[in-house]
């Protein structure tokens, strides 16, 4: 019998329209060919698409008993929240509540309605590929009739939903689709035809693409050269000075005439025998400009062979390019140049330039009575490579002590220790533990040096006061008294401590920590908004939560929370601050890359079925892959920055500039960006480009038996350890990539033990998102910081691991984990202690 189309009690209503998702309903006839289709929109009519927030939510496939029919069977769907991309789970149950089938609908899974035998109806899945071959089913015993009741569009205004309908007849299926209870269509089809539900419209749209518009290589062939691009801050002392402690840290005025840039244009490659350099800074040189290569380590770990800039050429004062060019005689930057012709050893011998040679750089700024601060600076040590191009990672060999060995001599760190690709930093030789995560990229653009130290101020900014957190800078005037009605801290650095983790939670009330809060459907609190703000500018704060303690078990322990002075959510999740490095190069991966590693199905059995969080661009509304966040709530860099500034500290921008509000909330604040523009781009820029530290203990043998133990326990499978970021990505610093981060960027379920009760998007309250390991053995050192009188401080760490802060060491974490990797802690326990110590070293390596 052909599917017979009813229309009734049209309604005639308009299509509602948007960037949600649409859910489009096909009918197939037996030969498979499509016979009718409706697509159910937030407002019943047939054609158009949901609210907007793209999500919709399945709540029920209803059997319902029709003429003649047998015993009754109510067959339901989950009700489970879906966005553009995500795959359905269908889980049927008979009236006694028993699951007789549960599974993820994939795109083209279809519903197969037959007839059995005494008015008896099966419900299957036929594979999209081949039609005749059932996935799994099971044939239940519903009557004659069978009503669609539900996808649904979740959030505002009339819900679109395939209504509790009475209308089922015997033999034939009947879905409608319903506005405010007012059924507006019916569609009916006969026994035996397929329904295909199709979640994936629109389609997830990439951060970044072919028409992204590209900042300019820093590193390429020219064809007669290799070029290399860089830049460079001023700073204290030397890179090897570790009795000093002050080469890592950051110096008054920092942002103040106290970048460079550079380009060496090398021939050696193309038949040429020279390198040339030019130098461009922000203030005037003195007399004594020092450009120092080729180590020599004799006398002192600052000593080089050869200091060329006396005899540098001198140019300005003007503004010059990102390929320094003068372009105006306007400004205060001066350009250097001079050719290195030969190389020297580090036995001081001269030697014609030749392909493979390493040249150590250190470029120190003499500034010319400067209008800030003092006039002499030194800079940073680079390790080049000759005819090939390119800053490397290094590391030192020999023991300057024994004069007879290289003396500390720089050596390139081999790639496969190269945890953020060419952005690596060297190892870390200045003694600073706290100063890790706060260096530029290795391959930093000279274009990009200024803005980087630029953001870093907003960093370290308090948006009440404009006072820099670090002593002796002055005053930002344009940024006091941003902080908006309510927030929970007035600077960035106060949670993000030196880039690093947030520090441990302890009793009392979290200023340094974010406190989410909502329905159980993850819809912000009518009272308190998306966030709790327990500071107020003005007037009454929404509340307090405060670790009132902790209950422990077995070793581990667990926080318990309190609140105080407002409303007491019954949805929340209390999450720290991670580490701030390598975000650019997360951002830079491309979203086909991450979804290739997704298994929602468990498809390989192996327990692991990690799902991509997808949520909305906050600027145009398109569904983007989910990246940043404890639950992958954010898209872009750009989101999670502004989204930081508005709920942590009630900064508004242009990106979000309207205040976290509950819509029963008043005194929230004033809608409308506050922060200018291009702090919010600096401040982007800064943390794209917070350089990774590169690995260590690569060779050990211990390290890489435990690095061998970590794959074999099944850790890989979230934390992948080899990512390569796109070719796409504006920044050419982080373009194509190879990095190590260990991390899919999925969101995983972890088991009860770790689960809160608040969703995020797609993320249920038990999933996580991976996060990356890079620099989980220095993060204690950097969140602590040092302890001691000046120069001769020491680590004092602070462990703190998780969502909430509640593992106090690795070992603790890795014991907290559950659900799909439950296999994984199973092979951790059975661990030998020597195994356990192995894989300790390796991630302390990383």
């Amino acid at each position: 019998m052909n599917p017979k189309l009813i229309t009734a009690l049209a309604l005639g209503l308009a299509c509602f329209r948007s960037a949600g998702s649409q859910v489009a309903i096909t009918f197939l006839d037996a030969q498979k060919n499509p016979i009718a289709g409706v697509a159910c929109s937030q407002n019943g009519g047939p054609s158009g698409v949901s609210d907007g927030t793209g999500k919709v939510t399945l709540d029920g496939i209803v059997a319902l008993r029709g003429p003649g029919a047998g015993t009754r069977r109510d067959v339901s769907l989950s009700r489970i929240p879906l966005e553009p991309g995500e795959r359905a789970r269908v889980t049927v149950s008979d009236t006694k509540g028993r699951k007789v089938l549960d599974r993820i609908l994939s795109q083209g899974d279809r519903f197969v309605f037959a007839q059995g035998t005494q008015g008896s109806r099966g419900l299957y899945f036929v594979d999209i590929s081949s039609p005749n071959r059932t996935l799994r089913g099971r044939r239940l015993d519903m009557g004659a009739g069978v009503v669609f009741e539900g996808i649904r569009a979740a959030g505002s205004g009339s819900a679109a939903f395939l209504g509790k309908g009475t209308a089922a007849m015997a033999d034939e299926a009947v879905i409608l689709c319903s506005n405010a209870g007012f059924v507006t269509q019916v569609y009916k089809v006969a026994d035996g035809s397929s329904l295909t539900v199709d979640f994936t419209k629109p389609k997830l749209v990439p951060l970044f693409d072919a028409a992204a518009t590209p900042e300019p290589e820093v590193h390429y062939d020219r064809g007669d050269a290799i070029i290399t691009q860089w830049g460079d801050r001023a700073r204290d002392r030397h890179a090897r000075e570790d009795q000093f402690q002050s080469y890592d840290h950051y110096l008054t005025h920092y942002w103040e005439h106290r970048t460079a840039r550079y380009i060496l244009t090398d021939r050696v490659a193309k038949g040429g025998n020279g390198i040339d350099v030019s130098w461009v800074t922000e203030w005037k040189l003195d007399n004594l400009p020092e450009f120092r290569a080729w180590y020599s380590g004799k006398g002192s770990v600052a000593q080089y062979y050869g200091n060329y800039a006396p005899r540098f050429a001198k140019e300005g004062p003007g503004t010059y390019d990102k390929d320094h060019r003068k372009i105006s005689d306007q400004g205060t930057q001066y350009k250097y140049t001079y050719t290195i012709t030969s190389a020297i050893g580090l036995d001081g011998s001269e030697r014609p330039l030749a392909v493979g040679q390493s040249m150590e750089i250190e470029a120190s700024q003499f500034l010319d009575a400067p209008p800030v601060g003092r006039d002499n600076y030194y800079g940073t040590v680079f390790l080049y490579e000759v005819g090939t191009g390119g800053l490397v990672p290094w590391y030192t060999v020999g023991d300057h002590a024994d004069q007879t060995s290289e003396r500390e001599n720089s050596h390139k760190i081999d790639e496969k220790a190269w945890l953020g690709g060419r952005t690596t930093l060297p190892y870390q030789y200045s003694d600073e533990p706290d100063n890790h995560f706060m260096q530029m990229a290795t391959n930093l653009s000279g274009s990009n040096a200024q803005p980087f130290v630029l953001g870093r101020r907003v960093l370290h900014t308090n948006f009440i006061t404009g006072a820099h957190d670090e002593p002796d800078n002055p005053i930002w005037e344009e940024n006091i008294g941003k902080v908006g009605t309510n927030y929970i801290s007035t600077s960035c650095n106060t949670c993000h401590v030196r880039n690093g983790r947030g520090t441990s939670p302890v009793p009392g009330a979290l200023y340094n920590m974010v406190v989410k809060v909502g329905d159980a459907n993850g819809n912000p609190h009518p009272k308190l908004g998306g966030v709790l703000q327990p500071q107020s500018t003005a007037g009454a704060a929404e509340g307090t939560v405060k670790l009132a303690g902790w209950t422990e078990s077995n070793g581990l322990r667990k926080p318990a929370y309190g609140f105080e002075g407002g409303p007491v959510p019954a949805n929340y999740s209390v999450r720290a601050t991670p580490q701030l490095v390598g975000m650019g190069l997360l951002e830079a991966i491309p979203e086909t890359a991450l979804q290739a590693l997704e298994d929602p199905d468990d498809a390989d059995g192996d327990g692991v079925s990690g799902r991509a969080n997808i949520v909305s661009d906050p600027k145009t509304g398109e569904p983007r892959l989910g990246r940043f966040g404890w639950k992958a709530g954010k898209a872009s860099l750009a989101h999670q920055i502004a989204g930081a500034f508005n709920t942590d500290m009630g900064v508004m921008t242009s990106l979000l500039p309207k205040p976290d509000c509950g819509s029963e909330q008043s005194n929230c604040g004033i809608a409308g960006a506050t922060l200018a523009d291009s702090s919010l781009r600096n401040l982007i820029t800064y943390i794209s480009l917070l350089g990774v530290r590169a690995r260590r203990d690569y060779q050990d043998p211990v390290a890489l038996q435990g690095e061998a133990l970590f794959s074999g326990a099944g850790c890989a499978a979230c934390h992948v350890a080899t990512l390569r970021t796109g070719p796409y990505h504006p920044k050419a610093e982080l373009r194509n990539q190879t990095i190590h981060p260990y991390t899919d960027l999925l969101l995983h379920d972890m088991g009860p033990g770790l689960a809160d009760n608040l969703p995020e998007g797609l993320a249920t309250g038990s999933e996580w998102r991976t996060p990356p390991l890079w620099g989980l053995g220095l993060s204690a050192c950097v969140t602590g910081g040092v302890v001691g009188p000046f120069q001769h401080q020491v680590c004092s760490p602070d462990g703190n691991y998780l969502h909430d802060g509640r593992a106090r060491t690795i070992e603790e974490a890795i014991l907290w984990h559950g659900g799909e990797a439950a296999g994984s802690l199973a092979k951790y326990k059975a661990m030998s202690q020597g195994e356990a110590a192995a894989l300790a070293k390796f991630l302390n390596s990383l």
